[in-house]
């Protein structure tokens, strides 16, 4: 798995980020939820790739949150008409690095961040993301914090 744990020194993370649609997204909103950010821009093409399988997380797992943030865009018309030809159907935050600072200093783009269900920090990704390592590491860090869960799913028999 390529994804990074980041730990950020603070004992109760939290963001505030207002969507396209004015609506406030901030972490606690969404605790018992995995909450991924991603900070995406419509002429990566990394990021590109990547919002197919972010759309069929977010459609198909009710258990995770999916908040789109767009990065160094000439107008805010050009990304909400990319949006609507994507059919991105989570919410798309118009970024800048005032945004981006709540969580990091991104240094590339696309970046990951995932949050667990109670809103802790769980890990972040600098450049392509699949589903598939998403769903991997989800199912991994559940099993590393729970006893019970232990098993691991790459060695599994």
């Amino acid at each position: 798995m390529n994804f990074l744990s980041f730990y950020i020194q603070a004992e109760e993370f939290q963001f505030r980020f207002e969507d396209s649609k004015g609506k406030i997204h901030q972490l606690s909103d969404y605790r018992g939820k995995w909450v991924l950010v991603n900070f995406w821009a419509t002429w990566c093409p990394p990021c590109l790739e990547e919002i197919p399988d972010l759309i069929s997380l977010y459609e198909e797992r009710n258990d995770v949150m999916i908040i789109g943030i767009a990065m160094d865009y000439a107008d805010t018309e050009t990304v909400i008409k990319f949006t609507e030809a994507m059919s991105v159907p989570y919410p798309i935050v118009f970024g800048n690095r005032e945004i981006a600072s709540q969580l990091d200093e991104l240094s590339m783009l696309p970046s990951t961040y995932l949050f667990d269900p109670t809103g802790k920090p769980a890990a972040r990704k600098i450049g392509l993301l699949t589903r598939e390592d998403i769903e991997k590491f989800i199912q991994n860090y559940l099993g590393s914090t729970s006893p019970s869960k232990a098993a691991d799913p790459l060695h599994a028999e």
